[in-house]
């Protein structure tokens, strides 16, 4: 696979450095990413999402949901089993894990469920109303005409 640099960007540019940042996470091959768990990602309305991650084996209190600098992070570790049971197959993995999920400007966490194994996290995009777009009346010739004034009936 190919790599570019993106270094003569930084210094070419002023104020893309999220564009920038965006492009080196998608770029670098991070083989460390595991898989685990699983989630899905949905859009449930037109700026609402939701984000359903399988947490088999976790309890409420083994889950951590936190947002700090437009980044999701959510979080588990599983209380040590010292109930002395000895498992023959263990194919439910419980074993502590971290998942960041990058959040766009302007998208909040409205909310987490766990229900039946499944965390559900609700997203919503709320743009302010000053970066949404507005409409502007156009003035017709004949007004514009009107409030001029002609020198000539001055002087």
């Amino acid at each position: 696979m190919r790599t570019f640099d993106f270094a003569p960007l930084h210094r070419a540019t002023v104020g893309f450095d999220q564009i920038a940042d965006l492009m080196d996470r998608v770029m670098t091959n991070d083989v460390s990413q595991s898989s685990y768990p699983p989630y899905n990602i949905e859009k449930t309305a037109a700026d609402s999402y939701r984000i359903s991650i399988a947490v088999a084996g976790f309890s409420d209190s083994d889950l951590m949901v936190e947002v700090k600098e437009n980044a999701l992070v959510v979080a588990a570790k599983k209380a040590e089993d010292d109930s002395g049971r000895t498992y023959l197959h263990r194919g439910i993995a419980t074993r502590a894990f971290e998942r960041r999920f990058h959040l766009a400007d302007h998208v909040r966490v409205t909310g987490a469920s766990h229900v039946d194994g499944m965390l559900h996290i609700d997203l919503q995009r709320e743009v302010p109303e000053a970066l949404k777009p507005r409409r502007i009346e156009i003035a017709s010739s004949k007004a514009i005409e009107t409030d001029v004034v002609d020198s000539k009936a001055v002087n």
